[in-house]
């Protein structure tokens, strides 16, 4: 039996301040604001403005987080951050954020699961905590879509949906045998064979004889694609799933849950799931219609607003629970 829980002490999230509206992409392509509410559910996004960095926003929700919990940075053991949005190609955007935290020799590394990144996150470190190798870890979720995506009508059922943020979480070993707080289970799902249903071709280091030509950039090739009908259909289907499966895992009942907690790619899928579970309003708590979606960073996003509006109180059970590109799938179960 493990002999340590590990437990939430501290959240944080930052989004850039520059607010794009629907209508202001009506400008940009062709599309209106009653479309995209109609298929996303999404009002507005952030994006970042000339000179932000991920590792900007990804320091600015750490050190919330860290301010929290009471802590430093000289307090954290290790730093794990979920991301798809590399701040260059190499090193790993872990490491532009272990420069802005001034973190000394503090390990780190980037994770890549998509929408799910934070919780595959998530689960590595309450896998650490739970073995004894570390008592405090910092887990990130951060993303930079807007530099990234098509704006124009080509790349519009993409380029609506995206926003950028960053949400962070301090874990802690909970060594209080009295103290039930704590990540009860984690599940996690994967299927490679859909990778190419919701992906970006290219730069690629398999392409020869380089990663990236003109003919690839004028394609559009370096835009994400998306068969959406085709994701949407799975991620209903895969995340009721797998909600079901982390509560059983942790002996929790549906009605017991406090909040549940949702990826928010798209405010439809969200609905569609609660649905079908049955999952009464007043239990959920969504913010795409104001962030649209920020892949990895969505679920910490949504901790740290929760936690900071009261949502959340000592001995809230918390769901938590994302699907997204690879095809990634998981769900969390956590005591307040």
């Amino acid at each position: 039996m493990p002999s340590k829980r590990a437990k939430i002490v501290g959240t944080g999230m930052c989004v850039p301040e520059r607010v794009v509206t629907n209508d202001e992409l009506a400008g940009m392509m062709d599309t209106t604001d009653e479309w995209i509410q109609q298929r996303t559910g999404i009002k507005e996004r952030r994006w970042i403005t000339p000179g932000q960095m991920p590792a900007d926003l990804a320091g600015e929700a750490s050190l919330a987080a860290l301010e929290r919990a009471g802590l430093g940075i000289e307090d954290i053991d290790f730093i794990l951050l979920g991301t798809l949005s590399s701040q260059h190609e190499f090193p790993g955007t872990s490491f532009f954020l272990h420069e802005r935290l001034s973190a000394g020799e503090i390990p780190c590394i980037d994770l890549r699961a998509q929408c799910s990144g934070f919780l595959y996150a998530l689960n590595f470190a309450d896998s650490l905590i739970q073995s004894g190798k570390c008592r405090r870890i910092l887990v990130v979720g951060c993303e930079v879509h807007s530099t990234g995506i098509d704006p124009t009508t080509r790349g519009r059922d993409v380029a609506v949906i995206f926003g950028d943020g960053a949400g962070a979480v301090i874990l802690e070993a909970n060594e209080d045998d009295d103290d039930p707080a704590g990540i009860l289970h984690v599940r996690l799902h994967a299927q490679g064979k859909h990778a190419r249903r919701l992906w970006i071709e290219a730069p690629a280091s398999g392409e020869w004889p380089c990663r990236i030509s003109k003919e690839m950039i004028d394609e559009g090739r370096h835009f994400p694609k998306m068969e959406g009908k085709y994701v949407f259909k799975h991620a209903v289907t895969r995340m009721p799933e797998v909600l079901t499966e982390a509560l059983a895992g942790a002996s929790i009942k549906l009605d017991d849950v406090s909040l549940f907690l949702f990826h928010q790619a798209n405010l439809r899928i969200n609905e569609y799931v609660a649905g079908k579970l049955e999952i009464p309003d007043d239990r959920l708590f969504n913010n795409i219609e104001r962030y649209g979606n920020c892949s990895a960073a969505s679920i910490p996003m949504l901790l740290a607003e929760a936690d900071r509006e009261g949502l959340i109180t000592s001995g809230h059970i918390i769901s938590m629970t994302a699907f997204g590109s690879g095809f990634t799938w998981g769900s969390a179960v956590v005591r307040w």
